[in-house]
């Protein structure tokens, strides 16, 4: 398994359109989610240039998790759309607060050999790594009720940010996963580390060389 990271302009037109495809597919297909559409690609006013997206893929390629990171000193999901989750308290606006959406560890491939709970602590690793690269030391995130016990088993240091409220029948929050020493044990992250993996162009030398799917141009690193 691979897993990505790098901003919007680093992505080919082949490879953004691969990940909207996937995130169609996993979040209006399966979890039936009422999101913007446009012909099979699930995409949002907070995609844009500078949007930071993590990855990660199987073998052959196939997109089987996502995560979308953005800052709070620019205009943010929770910002924008859920800022009723925090229950009357200010919204985020800090260079060190990075907030995390879209996140899914899934495979949409039936033949998937991935284990989904490797694939998600991963995920997630990787995100934090990213986010902690670039300042941060707390991320917020609008998620269902259920990812509240999954960082709990996976002993992540989180805490809700506000009260459950319902969202198109279902319960969600706003969530707090502190960037510490607790979750960076966690997630199996040394200290002082951020992003492991090859640098951009070392990365895009690596898949032009061996001529496997060149639209991509991110850093990566394989598990």
């Amino acid at each position: 398994m691979q897993t990505i990271s790098g901003r919007s302009k680093d992505l080919t037109p082949e490879f953004e359109t691969a990940l909207a495809q996937y995130r169609h597919k996993i979040f209006i297909d399966r979890l039936g989610w009422t999101l913007p559409v446009d012909e099979g690609l699930e995409r949002d006013q907070f995609d844009h240039t500078e949007t930071i997206y993590v990855v990660t893929r199987e073998a052959d390629g196939t997109i089987c998790g996502c995560a979308r990171l953005l800052p709070t000193t620019e205009p943010y999901l929770l910002s924008e759309v859920f800022r009723h989750l925090l229950d009357g308290k200010p919204v985020p606006k800090s260079r060190d607060i990075w907030e995390l959406s879209r996140f899914a560890a899934a495979s949409i491939n039936p033949d998937s050999t991935i284990d989904t709970a490797l694939n998600t602590r991963a995920l997630l690793a990787e995100a934090v790594r990213t986010a902690a690269a670039q300042g941060a030391k707390r991320l917020i995130t609008v998620s269902p009720l259920g990812i509240e016990r999954l960082l709990q088993r996976m002993g992540v240091h989180a805490h809700r940010a506000g009260p459950p409220m319902f969202a198109e029948g279902k319960p969600v929050f706003a969530c707090w996963i502190e960037i510490d020493e607790q979750t960076l044990n966690a997630l199996g992250i040394p200290s002082g580390q951020t992003i492991r993996g090859t640098s951009m162009l070392q990365a895009v030398d690596r898949i032009l060389a061996a001529v496997v799917d060149p639209g991509l141009a991110m850093t990566s690193r394989h598990a």
